[in-house]
């Protein structure tokens, strides 16, 4: 799960609380999960896995090729991604040009979601860029792969502020959940070919 909260560490953020959810629900059903929060590492702008001296993204990139769920966690801020998303995003296209050894886009065979918080609408244009870019890469996208949380229309209070919305988002969340594993398994038992050419 890479939280991309505009909140450096130790701060609360509402998007970690959130995606907190779809990771127990994972870790429930067996699922090793784990964490980071893009905010707190020098991720250098770029479309190389690697930018050199003092770029933290290799480390991300490899725990990236290491996992089979990838869960997006993004707060919206003006309809849009957070700029950490943006940036991750940007490092992850690298992967576009990157195979396995059977020829496969490094991305195929892996599953991906997205959490949204925020206290403003815009949950949904959120969702659609990340997960489309997601999908760009190669990551396989499930039917209800997200989940979020706001009281919109427009500007309202934080999810760790309010209460109103929870028993939702916390639904679907589980639900995401259940279906990025079920998808990963799938996809383990039939892995996708590599493209033709």
């Amino acid at each position: 799960m890479i939280n991309c909260t505009l909140k450096p560490s130790p701060q609360p953020s509402n998007t970690e609380a959130l995606a907190q959810v779809v990771t127990a629900e994972l870790v429930s059903r067996g699922v090793s999960v784990e964490s980071v929060r893009a905010v707190d590492l020098n991720l250098l702008p770029g479309v190389k896995s690697d930018m050199g001296e003092g770029d933290d993204w290799p480390r991300v990139h490899a725990q990236l090729l290491n996992s089979e769920i990838l869960v997006i966690a993004s707060p919206t801020w003006l309809g849009r991604p957070s700029s950490v998303a943006q940036r991750v995003l940007e490092r992850m296209d690298a992967m576009l040009s990157e195979t396995d050894d059977d020829g496969r886009p490094v991305a195929y065979n892996r599953v991906a979601g997205v959490v949204v918080t925020g206290n403003e609408d815009g949950a949904h244009h959120v969702i659609s860029e990340i997960g489309g870019a997601l999908g760009d890469i190669g990551y396989t996208i499930p039917g209800q792969a997200w989940t979020y949380w706001h009281l919109g229309p427009g500007a309202g209070p934080d999810y760790l502020d309010d209460e109103r919305g929870h028993d939702w988002a916390h639904k679907t969340g589980r639900a995401m959940a259940a279906n990025l594993h079920t998808t990963a398994q799938a996809l383990a038992a039939h892995p996708l070919q590599a493209p033709p050419s």
